[in-house]
């Protein structure tokens, strides 16, 4: 009787931490949310006229357009619109899979990131590989400040946000306060 009771201690000590990991992996979830939420990928084509941001799932949080741009015939401007749209939202959904492989993709043994990918490359008829080699070449040059921007005095004042900087680390609990304090101070 007692070897039967010893196993299956040991089978409810097994579930108990098995339980104890689930919880820990779900705990990971908040961080995520807050993550993805937070997530923005700005694009600017090649000639700096127009600029886009994206955020989670596609949505488009903001475009902003240069007194250049609106020099442009209009055809050429909504190509350059769009075309400049769906890198940052592809860039988006990129940065989107690679926080979810940073917080459950060991868990759940995924690779989120190399799906996302291989689904632009079949939908842009590339490969991952070009892609990822296109993407540390997309940063455009710098602009070169022209008679406007002098005239107006907008030497340091900047019509196009600097490039995204990269995926902070994953944030610790004690960190979040701090997090929500900047983020704050950064919408002023």
């Amino acid at each position: 009787m007692s070897a039967e009771m010893d196993r299956l201690v040991a089978e409810f000590e097994k579930f108990q931490s098995k339980i104890k990991q689930a919880e820990a992996n779900f705990a990971k979830v908040g961080d995520l949310q807050d993550e993805v939420v937070a997530l923005e990928a700005t694009a600017m084509s090649p000639d700096r006229a127009v600029t886009v941001v994206a955020g989670p799932g596609g949505s488009v949080k903001d475009i902003r357009l240069t007194a250049e741009a609106l020099r442009q015939q209009p055809q050429q401007l909504a190509t350059t619109i769009l075309s400049t749209l769906h890198r940052a939202v592809a860039d988006a959904a990129v940065q989107q899979a690679g926080i979810v492989d940073a917080h459950v993709g060991a868990a759940f043994g995924l690779d989120v990131s190399g799906q996302v990918l291989e689904a632009q490359a079949e939908a842009m008829g590339t490969t991952a590989e070009e892609l990822k080699s296109k993407a540390s070449e997309a940063q455009p040059a710098p602009r070169r400040l022209s008679d406007e921007d002098l005239e107006h005095g907008d030497i340091l004042r900047r019509h196009e946000p600097p490039a995204a900087p990269p995926p902070p680390p994953p944030a610790r609990p004690a960190d979040e306060g701090v997090r929500r304090l900047w983020d704050h101070e950064e919408d002023r």
